[in-house]
């Protein structure tokens, strides 16, 4: 009998072990602390359709603990008005309810987007959110497709302290980018060492939020635009919303990023705009002083957050160039280098938020690993040319001894608080009067009919650029900056 009721009692407490851990696997969990997991952070529909079309992509959803979840909601975040399309387990909707995931078990998801991408009042890239909420935690997943029939470079390597690229001219490799089709660029576009990516005229290229075009160390850029077709560089967001014009929206994309160039492979940029990023040109030393150097003309960097044309321990010659409203500098050249500026505008009249700084500034030193300064030889020079904006101050610097270091303003406007007669790096300049462009809010720096740059410049420059950025002549009289006055001019 007790033998009996012992084995009894044994089988009766195994019975509701099992019950009640069935019960436990059972219930469905109200911890907030328990979370759900993705087979990705970002659903890409990267196939360029060639008419109306559609394409589908699966997302795997995972509970990865050992307590069943209960997911109150998933919905796409434009709800009805979404390009997207989602479908769980044969259900259908802009929003789903109470769907119920077993501890250690999964879920899919079918995405499928439609768009036509020959409507170009779309967006390059469509993208929103996949929300799911479960026990009041919010969760996300990014949806991304192209939106119109374009080029599209899509980041696929990923190395740590470096940004995500793809690779769009290898080593020994010439790529050419033409005009027939933009380019859309997600992540970084990489040219790589001993690489060469050739920007032909005409050519538009649009960047994704964080995005830009890298040349890496020993690779070469070369953007060959034309005073009729122009190389556009710019953000990829093309509408309007709520009265704002992404046209003129600064910090859209991040920067053209040089490293140092090969012997006999300068970097050159001529006849670009160059806008609405967050540095506009980045070209430095990065792993050993460069060999050669950025030959940059007939370009536009403006509406930058900001640096428009940044530089360290560079060689810069630039002629026909504005560097226009920045939320920093228009102009950091920093660590040294070599640099020449002719009929260069540089305006900042920036007025998206505070700026204590000047429009341009300079140094001739790199820190070393304790933060004391090594003195790098500088030489700047910039004539006939254009230095102004809204700040008291719009020039400044910083040297460290121990180098030979030099710069000269030469027949040039400046914004300063300095008596130029007691400063022998300004010669025939003048200071602190406005240079009365055109249209400060819309980018027209041509000077207006009373300008005081009219007739100032110095023959001997104007010969080197005897065009303006309009095409105009200045071999007879010259004025200062990129641009002539033209009576009647637009």
């Amino acid at each position: 009998m007790r033998r009996f009721s012992i084995f009894s009692l044994l089988v009766t407490v195994t019975l509701l072990l099992i019950i009640f851990s069935c019960r436990k696997q059972d219930e469905i969990s109200h911890n907030t602390g328990l979370k759900l997991s993705f087979s990705a952070d970002s659903v890409v529909f990267d196939t360029v359709f060639s008419s109306i079309g559609s394409a589908t992509q699966k997302l795997m959803i995972y509970n990865k603990n050992k307590e069943r979840l209960n997911i109150s909601s998933i919905r796409l975040g434009n709800g009805s008005a979404s390009a997207f399309r989602m479908n769980i387990d044969g259900i259908s909707g802009e929003e789903l309810y109470d769907i119920e995931i077993p501890g250690n078990d999964s879920l899919f998801v079918f995405l499928r987007v439609t768009i036509d991408p020959r409507a170009i009042n779309n967006p390059f890239v469509v993208e929103e959110d996949l929300f799911f909420e479960t026990n009041n935690n919010q969760q996300s997943v990014k949806l991304v497709a192209w939106g119109q029939d374009a080029v599209y470079v899509l980041a696929d390597q990923y190395i740590r302290g470096f940004p995500p690229f793809k690779i769009v001219a290898d080593s020994l490799e010439t790529t050419i980018w033409t005009a027939e089709k933009p380019y859309v660029v997600y992540g970084y576009a990489l040219i790589n060492s001993y690489g060469t990516l050739r920007i032909e005229a005409g050519t538009r290229i649009y960047f994704h939020d964080k995005s830009g075009l890298w040349s890496y160390s020993e690779g070469q850029l070369i953007v060959a635009g034309t005073a009729e077709q122009p190389v556009l560089f710019r953000g990829d967001r093309l509408e309007s919303r709520e009265g704002l014009d992404f046209r003129n929206v600064p910090g859209q994309w991040d920067r053209i990023w040089l490293m140092e160039a090969r012997a006999g492979a300068d970097h050159q940029i001529s006849h670009a705009i160059i806008r609405n990023g967050y540095i506009g040109v980045q070209a430095e030393s990065f792993l050993k002083p460069t060999a050669a150097a950025l030959r940059i003309d007939n370009t536009i960097i403006e509406n930058h957050t900001g640096i428009g044309l940044f530089s360290r321990l560079f060689a810069i010659d630039a002629k026909n160039l504005v560097i226009a409203n920045c939320g920093a500098y228009n102009m950091a050249l920093t660590g040294g280098g070599d640099y020449r500026f002719l009929h260069t505008t540089v305006a900042n009249n920036w007025n998206y938020s505070v700026r204590n700084n000047p429009a341009i500034f300079f140094n001739n030193f790199l820190l070393d690993s304790l933060e004391n300064p090594i003195a790098i030889p500088f030489q700047f020079e910039m004539g006939n040319s254009i230095v102004y904006g809204s700040n008291r101050e719009e020039f400044n610097y910083e040297f460290a001894a121990g180098a030979d270091t030099s710069y000269r303003f030469e027949n040039c406007l400046v914004k300063t608080e300095r008596r130029l007669s007691n400063w022998p790096g300004f010669v025939n300049s003048i200071a602190n009067k406005d240079p009365l462009f055109k249209d400060y809010e819309n980018f027209n720096y041509r000077p207006d009919t009373l300008s005081p740059v009219i007739g100032k410049g110095k023959l001997e420059f104007a010969l080197e650029v005897p065009l303006d950025l309009d095409g105009v002549s200045r071999t007879e009289s010259s004025d200062l900056g990129a641009y002539q006055f033209v009576p009647g001019n637009r």
